[in-house]
């Protein structure tokens, strides 16, 4: 492949101009050169490092560009940030690197760029490529990353100890390389990923949550799940979920993995969503089966309540890993709690109130529910998978009957507060509250029509019972 087709981009001989006028050696690297190699998807962040300062050399294209960008500084860290059509270009000077044991930010020199690709995470985001006149689009490529681009390698620079150790945060990014690319972490560099586990917990939760989202978002999360459990680094952030492993047996009766079974769940439903917080509910359906597991004598293993008990569980989660705690919490709670509503549906009795309840509680999360309720089906007995897809198409169909019928999804109640206070003489408190939920429940449950005269008639009789007086 010819390197100088990654700086068709007039920007980069804009840059490589102005590098030559104020004599600074300057390179891509990183991300870019790697997916440009890759031939991936039109990278947009492009990483811009030079023997200098990255941010004079950032003002310096910013007067150069009609109209001028903005240029946003972090002086803090040496760097400069250009937003432009298509790309985002960030500036940083080529810098060598220090840490202490108790910390993963390190302390900063000026350096060469051999010193800026030393410090670098893995070989392959050490590849560089010159923007220097007299060798433009060259590879530089100390460490041999085309190789391991090549041999779908992941491997580090220096000894995989000191990278891991100084920057602990490199071990879940180098199991979220590995999952986003298909790639395989070299051996002694996930074995030192082991090695250094205890590292791990100096991270802010903040950065392991932003890099695990990018490794469930990935085409298939299994893969980066089960090297985060073999490294012993998933059990440190969400143990909850490795608490599922294993398999109990008494008088000849066991339970499933629901660890394992769990990573089959979410990889089933990311084949049919981009939706991060729904692959969180499939991540997190089944956390309440490890405190809520008993054997029974008669039936076997139970985990009686599970559902209602992982909701609650999901709250702690959140906190833990400073996910969002509005309306992405509520979410995946709701899908937690309701998991396993559907199948208790599938009978022909199941009565129209049960499907209106499950209509009324889930609202529009109701569809997604159904795609978990799918992506559970983790069976690979064929007959077994084609019954259980048959029983939750029967569900869906009866639901939309019901619906059709009765309009209750996203309930709005027929009869409001100041209807009540226009009718009786009665202020806001307990009693308007009363009667509004004894309609509600009414409708639910098929004992009037969901529409304002049933309920407004209905609404007279509650009030006669409770002595109210008319206006």
């Amino acid at each position: 492949m010819n390197l100088s087709q990654a700086l068709q981009n007039p920007i980069f001989r804009e840059i490589s101009k102005l590098a030559d006028l104020k004599k600074q050696k300057t390179y891509v690297i990183g991300g870019f050169v790697r997916d440009f190699l890759l031939e991936r998807n039109n990278p947009k962040d492009i990483d811009v490092v030079t023997e200098g300062s990255g941010i004079d050399l950032a003002e310096a294209l910013s007067l150069e560009l009609s109209p001028k960008p903005k240029v946003s500084f972090f002086k803090r860290f040496g760097t400069a940030m250009i937003k432009l059509k298509d790309y985002d270009l960030e500036f940083v000077g080529a810098r060598k690197e220090s840490y202490s044991p108790d910390s993963r930010k390190p302390f900063i020199e000026e350096g060469t760029l051999e010193d800026d690709q030393n410090r670098r995470d893995f070989t392959i985001n050490a590849l560089a490529i010159s923007l220097n006149q007299e060798d433009y689009g060259a590879l530089i490529d100390p460490f041999d990353g085309l190789q391991d681009l090549r041999n779908k390698i992941l491997r580090t620079p220096l000894n995989p100890d000191i990278t891991y150790s100084d920057d602990p945060l490199r071990m879940i990014r180098a199991i979220r390389f590995a999952t986003q690319l298909n790639f395989e972490i070299e051996k002694n560099s996930f074995q030192s990923i082991i090695n250094n586990a205890h590292r791990f917990d100096i991270i802010s939760k903040e950065r392991i949550a932003d890099e695990f989202n990018k490794i469930l978002m990935s085409p298939q999360p299994s893969i980066g799940l089960k090297l985060l459990y073999e490294a012993e680094l998933l059990q440190r952030f969400l143990p909850e979920l490795t608490n599922l492993q294993g398999i109990e047996e008494i008088e000849g009766q066991k339970h499933k993995d629901n660890f394992f079974h769990t990573l089959e769940v979410v990889d089933n439903i990311s084949k049919y969503t981009d939706h991060l917080w729904l692959r969180w509910a499939a991540l997190l359906h089944d956390i309440g089966k490890a405190p809520t597991k008993r054997f029974d004598k008669k039936i076997g293993w139970t985990f009686h309540s599970h559902e209602f008990v992982g909701s609650k569980m999901v709250v702690t989660i959140f906190k833990r890993l400073k996910l969002p705690l509005g309306e992405p919490l509520k979410y995946v709670q709701k899908l937690v709690k309701f998991s396993s509503r559907p199948i208790s549906l599938v009978t022909d009795d199941a009565s129209d109130s049960a499907l209106r309840r499950l209509l009324f509680d889930m609202g529009d999360e109701l569809e997604d529910l159904f795609l978990l309720c799918n992506a559970d089906i983790t069976t690979k007995n064929k007959k077994k998978q084609e019954k259980f897809k048959k029983n939750f198409d029967y569900v869906e169909r009866k639901i939309k009957e019901v619906e059709d019928k009765d309009k209750v999804r996203n309930f709005q109640p027929p009869i409001t507060g100041n209807i009540i206070m226009d009718n009786y003489e009665i202020q806001e408190g307990k009693q308007i509250g009363i009667i509004k939920e004894k309609i509600k429940e009414a409708i639910l449950e098929g004992i009037i029509k969901n529409d304002y005269e049933s309920s407004f008639q209905y609404m007279k009789e509650l009030a006669k019972n409770l002595n109210l007086k008319q206006k």
